[in-house]
């Protein structure tokens, strides 16, 4: 019978990631929920897509996510996908990202046998509800 050390066996149990963060740091992230109402590739960059959203304010928001490998304009318009809406604006090769999209991946960049999953609700629900 082999024994494992605590550190063993919480390495072994956690999984790895970022460090850990306060209830406070995770509340000053604003989710919410934004409707594709465009998709095109991104004219300076092969990974990158070009999205124009519909956040529920009234005014349209482009944010700019490397995904093109896994998913192409068309996949995307009139999807609700989940963004982080309160991310300081970012110049992305000439193209101005207001937010980010989430999604989850299943390896590293790079990795030949990545998937990546773009976070979506699993019903309707408008532009601009908040995600808890």
């Amino acid at each position: 019978m082999t024994t494992q050390s605590p550190s063993q066996e919480t390495a072994s149990s956690e999984p790895t990631g970022k460090p850990e963060i306060t209830f406070d740091d995770f509340a000053k992230v604003d989710l919410r929920i934004a409707k594709v109402v465009h998709a095109e590739p991104h004219p300076n960059a092969d990974r990158l897509i070009k999205l124009e959203l519909d956040d529920g304010s009234g005014k349209p928001r482009q944010i700019c996510a490397g995904i093109r490998e896994h998913y192409g304009p068309q996949d995307l318009v009139g999807k609700s996908i989940v963004i982080v809406a309160n991310l300081a604006p970012r110049n992305i090769r000439g193209e101005e990202s207001r937010g980010m999209l989430l999604a989850a991946s299943n390896a590293d960049k790079g990795d030949d046998e990545r998937s990546v999953v773009v976070m979506t609700p699993m019903s309707e629900i408008e532009p601009g509800s908040v995600v808890s």
